[in-house]
């Protein structure tokens, strides 16, 4: 059964404004938007006040990535607002804003005991699981394929009653009406928003709503030639606040009588407290308690520094489960790729039938990866009168808000969460440990509280990306042509783990105990290849490991493409061809890919990565099947590096990006220029080791990550293109790895297959 997301009705709101509400909302659903006195509101999406500025709520958590400017900016494409008029409001929690095609991507995550009836985010089972569970995660760059529909509907039909309100005060018929700049226009006659929007309150608009015959795109792809970008017509709606410091993140909040929190936690993973020495913070300037949880302990003070200084005199002592250790971590990943029993997850053609020897094997090998954030995790709590108040950055909200009101023995209708942005995340603000702590040491000092972790605590806390061992073997064919491709990859159930702690509310180490032993298809996505190769076997073998897994930026791509594109290279060497020519030749019928290999070896000056040349090739695919011509992303990546002291000097970078329609093509250049730093730091650094289950990377600088100095030059080239819109915020991060390996053969004539690379030494 199928319910179409264009079916709107439209009715009176109270105090007069105007309200559009969906169809597939159950009537029980509060309307999210509340207007304040004088203003219009337009359904779950934009309200107008009388002035005119047209206020638009955005669900997704803003991280640096521009989603507020993003789907205002879609609204006001289709309204016709004038942008210097446009505001943003965080989204309240609300069914009327669930993210129905990431729910249908997370399928396996939150109903794991059952295969998934349908993963389309148009099934209604799938609908109304979002809708119930009021789900409005920010990941896995959903937030176009989720929300650009609704919000162009809700600005459509708001567009269509401004139009019948100016029509019959013009005595016209309202389809002869259009908006433009923040006015309804007949003619020469033109009356503004301001002026119409409570008078629209009494008119209904058609079903389905008048969209624009064009979709959202950048209008500075319009321009002439030789026009001033500087002018573009949408500049992001978050810069002034973020260069003025006004915008307000979680560590900003400041409450009556608040006070601050500091925590310590136990060694990775499974810790409890057993003791520690209160006398010894006894006179402790500004402290004001101490608050014991079963695995951690947190000190309450007048200041931060007061609390933190008084855990570092009560030295609190755990017992421990499990230890993470490096040295067994990798012991364990390196007998599953041996001899662990393989589960498949992808399959092509005929899988490896008829490959009992392969021509080619390689191995690969990838440490954990963190975060990396430069904001570690805050949140403020209050709880008064049974309501829990919470000021938090979080990508998953209803998540956090059902953990607090758990561990509060709370309904999660009295846990109130007020959308914080956040400065970074990479997917590091899906978990909200912090958020359930600030809680409980709120309950216990019986004041509001600020929680904030020290950059030692965010490393200790830390859910890296997952160590993996692969080995990936080929059978070839004339020309050196792949016939038979085969990967192998001994990674722990990373996602499902993530499900579980998510959606299950599931300790770390009772997420990895459920799991134990699942395929993860999850954890393996971009393992298949992108080429014309006949047959393909994906194989899976889960590992156990006593280190808790979690989400990252690009998530599996990050090593999967590395693996892949590092591969290709070295069977191109062994057939004799150039490298370039070679994934050409290997493509098939994926014109766009090939499109944006020929681009970057432009754009990059390619001279066929030759000897001595320090240039290296790699391309991706991300987000759909081999058939499917839309909704996904293409890069081709031309990598210039060498090795010498002090490690690798990344020079350039020249990327080729088809990501189809371009809303925001300033946004869409930021988001691929972040990704591609974020690669070099995930190529060059960023792991993760551990010793008697403490990282040994305590601070930001001990993860080697990317200075002003070491960043590379970067160029990069939109490809034009009138497919369905792809997000530009991770596939950036793919073909880096793979792209400085490469060139990093060309210049030494070493093969590196370890990431972080040079991780191994020389």
């Amino acid at each position: 059964m199928r319910v179409s997301r264009r079916a709107v009705m439209a009715g009176a709101a109270a105090g007069g404004g105007l309200f559009a509400a969906w169809w597939l909302m159950p009537r029980s659903y509060p309307a999210p938007l509340t207007p304040e006195e004088g203003e219009a509101a337009f359904g779950a999406w934009l309200k107008i006040d009388p002035a005119g500025v047209v206020t638009v709520a955005v669900p997704e958590l803003e991280m640096g990535q521009g989603v507020t400017t993003l789907l205002p900016q879609i609204v006001a494409m289709e309204l016709g607002a004038d942008w210097r008029q446009v505001a943003v409001a965080p989204a309240p929690v609300s069914a009327a804003y669930a993210n129905y095609p990431l729910a249908a991507k997370w399928a396996p995550l939150w109903q794991p005991a059952i295969p998934p009836l349908e993963d389309s985010p148009d099934d209604l089972l799938l609908r109304r699981w979002a809708e119930r569970n009021r789900f409005m995660a920010t990941a896995d760059g959903m937030s176009l394929p989720a929300y650009e529909l609704p919000c162009r509907e809700a600005a459509a039909a708001a567009r269509a009653m401004l139009c019948m309100a100016a029509a019959d005060e013009w005595g016209v018929a309202w389809e002869e009406c259009d908006t433009q700049a923040g006015f309804v226009t007949h003619g020469d006659q033109r009356l503004s928003f301001a002026a119409l929007a409570q008078a629209a309150g009494g008119y209904t608009p058609p079903d389905p709503p008048p969209l624009r015959t064009e979709p959202p795109a950048d209008p500075s792809r319009a321009l002439p030639g030789d026009a001033d970008l500087r002018e573009l017509p949408f500049p992001r709606l978050d810069l002034p606040a973020k260069v003025d410091g006004s915008m307000l993140f979680a560590g900003d909040i400041r409450l009556p009588d608040m006070a601050f929190a500091a925590i310590r936690h136990g060694p990775v993973d499974h810790s409890e407290l057993t003791g520690f020495d209160r006398a010894a913070a006894a006179g402790h300037r500004g402290l004001l308690g101490v608050v014991r949880g079963k695995r951690w302990l947190a000190a309450v003070g007048e200041t931060w520094w007061a609390a933190e200084r008084a855990l570092d005199a009560m030295a609190p002592l755990f017992r421990v489960h499990a230890l993470a250790d490096s040295t067994k971590i990798e012991e364990a990943l390196d007998a599953a790729v041996r001899r662990g029993t393989p589960q498949r997850v992808a399959l092509r053609g005929d899988g490896d039938a008829g490959m009992e020897r392969p021509d080619f094997a390689l191995r690969y090998d990838v440490m954990p990866a963190a975060h990396g954030t430069i904001e570690t995790a805050s949140c403020t709590a209050r709880l008064s009168g049974g309501r829990l108040e919470l000021w938090l950055a979080a990508q998953a909200p209803e998540r956090a808000r059902a953990a607090a009101a758990a561990a509060l023995g709370m309904a999660v209708e009295d846990v109130v969460l007020y959308p914080m942005p956040a400065g970074g995340s990479f997917d590091a603000r899906l978990e909200h440990d912090h958020a359930i702590e600030a809680a409980l040491i709120a309950r216990e000092a019986g004041r509001p509280v600020q929680l904030i972790w020290s950059r030692w605590q965010e490393q200790l806390m830390e859910r890296p990306r997952p160590p993996v061992s692969a080995v990936l073997s080929a059978k070839l064919g004339p020309e050196g042509r792949i016939q038979t491709f085969r990967a192998r990859l001994a990674v722990p159930p990373a996602a499902r783990e993530f499900g579980r702690r998510q959606f299950g509310n599931l300790t770390s180490w009772a997420a990895m105990e459920a799991v134990e032993g699942e395929a993860d298809p999850m954890a393996l996505e971009g393992m298949m290849p992108p080429y014309a190769i006949a047959n393909v076997a994906v194989d899976h073998v889960p590992v156990r490991l006593p280190l808790p897994s979690g989400r990252l930026r690009a998530n599996a791509h990050g090593y999967t493409c590395f693996m892949v594109e590092s591969f290709i290279d070295e069977v191109a060497l062994r057939a004799g061809q150039e490298p370039l020519s070679y994934r050409i030749g290997l493509l098939g019928e994926d014109l766009r890919l090939a499109q944006c290999l020929q681009r970057a070896a432009r754009l990059g000056e390619w001279g066929g990565g030759e000897a001595g040349s320090g240039q290296g090739i790699a391309c991706h695919r991300m987000g759909a099947r081999p058939d499917e011509s839309g909704g996904s992303g293409r890069i081709a990546l031309i990598a210039t590096a060498a090795a010498g002291e002090g490690g690798v000097r990344v020079r350039r970078l020249s990327a080729a990006v088809d990501i189809g329609r371009v809303i925001n093509r300033d946004i869409a250049l930021q988001q691929i220029e972040g990704g591609l730093l974020f690669g070099v730091g995930l190529a060059l650094g960023s792991a993760m080791e551990y010793e008697k289950g403490l990282p040994r990377q305590a601070r930001l600088s001990a993860l080697d990550l990317p200075t002003l100095a070491d960043s590379p030059e970067i160029r990069v080239e939109l490809i034009e293109s009138d497919a369905e819109p792809f997000d530009p915020g991770e596939i950036g991060v793919a073909p880096v790895a793979p792209a400085i390996a490469n060139a990093l053969f060309s210049a030494t004539g070493l093969r590196l297959r370890r990431l972080p690379l040079l991780s191994g030494g020389l």
